[in-house]
């Protein structure tokens, strides 16, 4: 089996899971979108990835993305496709990033919501976002704490030129995907509170949450989006396991 060939049999794979974690949980397999995390992949194998079905790509670097959002071959096959970043974000990054991404999934200070508002309305878009939120003690995880996260929603309602989807959280890795149920659990409560908080201008509805390693974990924890590289692409190196 050639490697094109398998990355279209693992995206069937992962969406007959998908569907059957979202079942397990009495929830609606429609309503969770696949991220394909396209970190480190070549474009003939994103191809591959999107002509199996996969609608909405993710990156970790802006520097890396740019040469894949724009490429006329992945343009040309798909007006559709979504580019996502999932990685963390540098404000000097921030033009780039709006430039590119139809959703920052990494939103985590102030300071960053407001460069990011500042280059979109330059160019007349509203950007969507979600908030990362740090549910862990990990030195190398980022996001926003517990006890900041209501400032900065306060802050995000505030900017007109960002739009505030939903949350997001990368728990440690763990080899056994129930260790990290407790994360997407507290995320999905810490999402609810909001709402019924009416902090924000509207509900949120995104909970971008689980990845290659327990992502129906995630599902059936409330995820609306999961993020799968390795499942899909192969092993990538360090930090391979999204």
């Amino acid at each position: 089996m050639n490697s094109v060939t398998a990355i279209t049999e693992k995206i069937s794979a992962i969406k007959a899971r998908i569907e059957k974690a979202a079942h397990r949980a009495g929830r609606n397999p429609e309503e969770i979108k696949l991220i394909a995390v396209t970190k480190t992949v070549d474009l003939e194998k994103i191809a591959e990835a999107v002509r199996a079905g996969a609608v909405i790509l993710g990156e970790n670097r802006v520097q890396e993305a740019q040469k894949k959002v724009k490429s006329y071959e992945l343009r040309v096959m798909s007006e559709g496709i979504e580019w996502h970043l999932i990685g963390h974000l540098q404000r000097n990054k921030a033009k780039q990033a709006v430039q590119l991404f139809d959703l920052i999934h990494s939103i985590d200070s102030a300071g960053l919501a407001e460069e990011v508002n500042r280059q979109a309305e330059k160019i007349n878009k509203v950007q969507r976002v979600l908030v990362e939120v740090k549910l862990s003690e990990e030195e190398t995880k980022h996001g926003v704490s517990e006890k900041n996260l209501m400032p900065l929603l306060k802050k995000i309602n505030s900017l007109k030129n960002l739009k505030l989807e939903g949350l997001m959280t990368m728990p440690p890795f763990f080899d056994e995907p129930e260790r990290a149920r407790p994360y997407f659990r507290r995320l999905r409560g810490i999402m609810n509170n909001i709402n019924a908080s009416r902090v924000t201008h509207y509900e949120l509805w995104e909970l971008s949450m689980g990845m290659s390693n327990d992502f129906e974990a995630a599902i059936e924890e409330g995820a609306t989006m999961v993020r799968i590289g390795t499942a899909i692409f192969g092993e990538r190196g360090l930090n391979a396991q999204i």
